[in-house]
């Protein structure tokens, strides 16, 4: 194994790697690239950079987290002497320019490197843009000109994307090289250790299983977590078909593993596993009977028994920097196994809370619990530009404080039994709590400041799961309004931190313990649920949730039974009743498109078509559709009415597609009114098989308002329309004022009551890129370039290359062939054409107008010189309500929750009148 002393700085760690041209990256999916190759590459990237005017010691935010764009973009950043950053783009627009408001203060207006190939909308807050490929085509020199000093900063790291202040953490090259000789050492690595790595290139363990590979002399093989995460058996299959002995992975894929293999069980002779030597178990606790269980059912393809091996570390330890070697042979038996103890460089010592030491890696007899502190050569020095969080990590005598509460026993081992940091770690990602509690607190049902989100660990469980306390804001023997609330708590959580809460506890204010100073101590909330203390809490949510959905059915028969593990898997719940709705379980919008691939995988069919997954959402209406054989097709078989929520007794909602034909963006919207109302939504027809499009507007809404009779044959009604629907909603709303009903609710969602001009605007070219947009395959940013290369090619081939070129994981996701993505363009061109003879005419009472940010224009002048256009359509003072978002994201997860909240008080407001 190299010795450490050879080099000194990053850049020299490169030099060296580069004289063996054999060994390099493979990138899976895409290229090799050999260590002299990358250093070619990073070296055209550094000259890139100084011609873009950076210097060394400049901070540049590096975008570009695929592995293939990212490692080049890092060591291009090296190799100038300027210091990369990455940073992930979140979900939330919102969220992401104010993290990128954020690190613009924090590292002084740093220029962003992204990806041409994957880009991501980059707010404009006043930031240098710049992307891999411009960089790339910069002539390097002989030799790049920066030389660091060991002790100079070499890498920034984010120690969390959850909110938009997170703290930078600094590490020089010495930290990173002594972390790699430490990892080398305690694992005994050398250059046949070949390794794989599938951790985002945002999170610190990604940059070690870069570096590690490449200190030890030895060939990596990268990934993105996407092809892992679709399908597990993916990472054995590449450990295997790579030769792969040293990889990574969090507590929380050993069971996804584990459940995969014992639905798909692997043939003879698929796997050879037997050249593994270590996979490090970290990110999250070691759960010691899942591990079990992974190497048993992988024993027979030569999988050893002492391959696992549980760590520690964090970003201020540049990763893992804690092995426990002896886990086969000393603690199999024990729930959560000891970590280790610590690579060379590293001290550990345990502080109680008076500051006193009561053990250390020097001194490992006593074994009572403190805070855990660290000590060592790979350790941060603290977090850039900001001397606050810095003071507070260390200590006095310059220990680091973890946050983490842990013991060493008589031989030093070190074993975690809590933390001190209000957060929650899942699936090996960390969440903090006080950013989803913002999000709960605006909920109608909470009262706010009295909500604590905080983990738990259910018996057996592979990963922490997260726990909601709540006080409803009603009062608690209203059922209604308690069922709704949990159901709320539960969609905002999914659509906020992408996973459902495993308890959602409505309690008492007493039950939520605070300090002096009224801060909630999520802890003793924990200490809590363990003890069963809140188990009345538990169960009272439950008996109100049956309540609702009714008595426990199970599933009947073969294809029941399948349907019901499929509903399980998507939804990580144990048990599903055959008559509960699937968006009453919790299915989201996301959710239904990973049901649609789990049943035609299943049953081996081609195609679920989207209808019937909506309009039959409970097992045993799905089982019945799927089991009559081929569906009667056609128009006589077409429903528009898809019932997305049915709970409740107040009028029921209808709400119109938009110019897209779907419904889908309405999922999410409807889980809302669960108890409240029910919430219908009108899907176009021709997405059915042998459904041929509508030949008029006019048969439209006599198709629509024959579907609302029949759900509803009497007023009063309350209808609505996002943006092309909302000239649907009016006509609808006419027809049934003309036929002698009330309408007491119109709600137009960002839609002028003409539309005829914009339809006659649209060409076939932008509308295909506009459902690109909504279906995300095209990034906004590049819809001028989009146009431009497509307009002169044949409608055929347009369409072809959007496909071609969207990224492959969203196509799968979506389940979206070139034929089905073709067939939906002619679909929402079907209605466009007949939006260009619309003209509106007559009047209804009134209409709700919900605006928001216009595709062209302000805000101000979209409801000025456009909307208030409704006035001369009604008979009374219309309301026009601003809300957040854009046309495209109104109804997005970003924003749902707050839309709900408006549009709902605004029906509450129009039906009581």
């Amino acid at each position: 194994m190299p010795e450490t002393r050879h080099v000194a700085t990053l850049p020299d760690l490169l030099d060296r790697a580069a004289l063996d041209t054999s060994r390099g990256v493979t990138f899976v999916g895409g290229s090799f690239l050999s260590y002299a190759e990358l250093r070619e590459s990073a070296a055209r990237i550094a000259q890139g950079l100084r011609d873009h005017g950076t210097v060394p010691g400049d901070r540049v935010l590096i975008s570009a987290t695929e592995t293939e764009h990212f490692f080049p973009a890092f060591w291009g950043c090296v190799l100038s002497g300027v210091v990369p950053c990455p940073v992930a783009s979140a979900a939330d627009p919102a969220r992401w320019r104010g993290q990128l408001e954020h690190l613009r203060t924090l590292l002084g207006d740093p220029p962003v490197i992204s990806s041409k190939e994957a880009p991501r909308e980059l707010p404009d807050v006043g930031l240098r843009s710049v992307t891999v490929e411009e960089l790339s085509h910069a002539a390097a020199g002989p030799q790049p000109l920066h030389t660091p000093d060991p002790d100079s900063l070499a890498l920034l790291m984010l120690t969390s994307g959850s909110t938009g202040a997170s703290k930078a953490v600094r590490l020089t090259h010495a930290n990173l090289l002594a972390a790699q000789a430490g990892k080398a050492g305690a694992l005994d690595l050398g250059p046949g250790d070949t390794s794989l790595n599938w951790i985002s290139a945002d999170h610190i363990a990604a940059i070690e299983a870069h570096l590690l590979p490449m200190f030890n002399g030895a060939a990596q093989v990268m990934t993105d977590p996407a092809t892992v995460l679709a399908d597990p058996l993916e990472f054995l299959r590449l450990i295997a078909a790579h030769r792969v002995r040293v990889t990574f992975t969090p507590n929380f894929l050993f069971g996804q593993l584990n459940q995969a293999i014992a639905q798909q069980p692997l043939m003879d002779g698929e796997l050879d596993l037997s050249h593994v030597r270590h996979i490090i178990s970290g990110g999250e606790a070691t759960v010691t009977a899942t591990v079990r269980s992974f190497l048993a059912a992988l024993a027979p393809y030569g999988l050893r028994g002492d391959v696992v091996v549980p760590a520690f570390g964090m970003t201020e330890t540049c990763a893992g920097s804690v092995f426990n070697r002896d886990f086969a042979a000393r603690d199999l038996a024990s729930e959560f196994p000891p970590l280790g103890r610590p690579a060379r460089g590293l001290e550990i010592r345990v502080a109680g809370g008076d500051g006193t030491v009561l053990s250390s890696t020097q001194q490992p007899g006593c074994t009572k619990p403190g805070e855990v502190q660290l000590r060592g050569t790979m350790v941060t020095s603290g977090y850039y530009g900001n001397e606050t969080a810095t003071a507070e990590a260390f200590t006095k005598d310059g220990w680091f404080r973890t946050g983490d509460l842990g013991r060493l026993d008589t031989d030093g081992r070190l074993t975690l039994v809590g933390r001190t940091k209000d957060s929650v770690i899942v699936n090996g990602v960390n969440y903090y709590s006080h950013d989803l509690e913002a999000a709960l607190d605006e909920l109608d049902g909470v009262r706010r400041g009295h909500v604590a989100a905080f983990p738990v660990r259910p018996e057996g469980a592979d990963s922490e799961q997260l726990a909601v306390a709540f006080v409803p804001a009603d009062d608690a023997t209203d059922e209604k309004s308690l069922y709704r609330t949990l159901v709320a708590i539960r969609s905002s959580t999914v659509m906020h931190w992408g996973f459902r809460p495993h308890l959602i506890l409505p309690v008492a204010e007493s039950d939520i313990p605070r300090s002096n100073l009224n801060k909630i101590l999520r802890a003793r909330l924990r200490a809590a649920v363990e003890a069963g203390d809140l188990d009345a809490a538990a169960h009272r949510a439950d008996e109100v949730s049956a309540r609702f959905l009714g008595d426990h059915v199970a599933p009947e028969g073969d294809v029941e039974t399948t349907l019901a593990e499929a509903y399980a898997r998507v939804l990580n719940i144990e048990q599903v009743p055959a008559t509960v709705s699937f968006f009453d379980l919790g299915g989201t919008s996301l959710d239904v498109l990973r049901l649609k691939l789990q049943i035609q995988a299943a049953f081996g069919i081609d195609d679920v078509p989207m209808a019937t997954l909506l309009q039959a959402p409970t097992v045993r209406a799905l089982a019945r559709r799927l089991t009559a054989g081929r569906e009667a097709g056609g128009d006589a078989a077409y429903d528009p009415l898809v019932p997305l929520q049915v709970t409740g007794d107040g009028t029921p909602l209808f709400c119109v597609h938009p110019g897209l034909g779907e419904v889908l963006v309405f999922v999410n919207l409807a889980k809302y009114f669960t108890g409240e109302r029910p919430f219908h939504a009108l899907r176009a027809r021709g997405f059915g098989k042998g459904e041929t499009h509508f030949a008029s507007f006019d048969e439209m809404v006599a198709t629509y308002v024959a579907a609302i009779r029949r759900a509803q044959p009497s007023g009063p009604y309350a209808v609505a329309g996002y943006s092309y629907g909302g000239a649907v909603a009016f006509e609808i709303a006419k027809r049934l004022e003309a036929q002698g009903d009330e309408v007491k609710f119109v709600g137009i969602f960002n839609l002028p009551p003409s539309i005829s001009d914009r339809m006659n605007e649209i060409t076939f070219t932008d509308g295909a890129i506009n459902l690109a947009l909504f279906l995300e395959l095209i990034d906004p940013a590049d819809i001028p370039d989009l146009t431009a290369a497509l307009r002169p090619l044949p409608e055929a081939d347009q369409l072809a290359y959007l496909v071609d070129h969207a990224p492959k994981r969203r196509l799968t996701e979506l389940d979206l062939t070139l034929e089905r993505f073709t067939a939906w363009v002619h679909l929402a061109q079907s209605m466009v054409h007949l939006g260009r003879t619309y003209e509106p005419s007559g009047s209804v009472e009134r209409v709700e107008v919900f605006y928001c940010t216009p595709l062209k224009g302000t805000k101000q002048d979209w409801l000025d010189q456009q909307l208030c256009h409704w006035d001369r359509f009604t008979r009374q003072t219309n309301a026009y309500i601003g809300v957040e978002g854009e046309h495209y994201t109104l109804m997005s997860p970003q924003h749902v929750q707050t839309f709900q909240a408006t549009l709902r008080r605004e029906l509450v407001r129009a039906l009581d009148r």
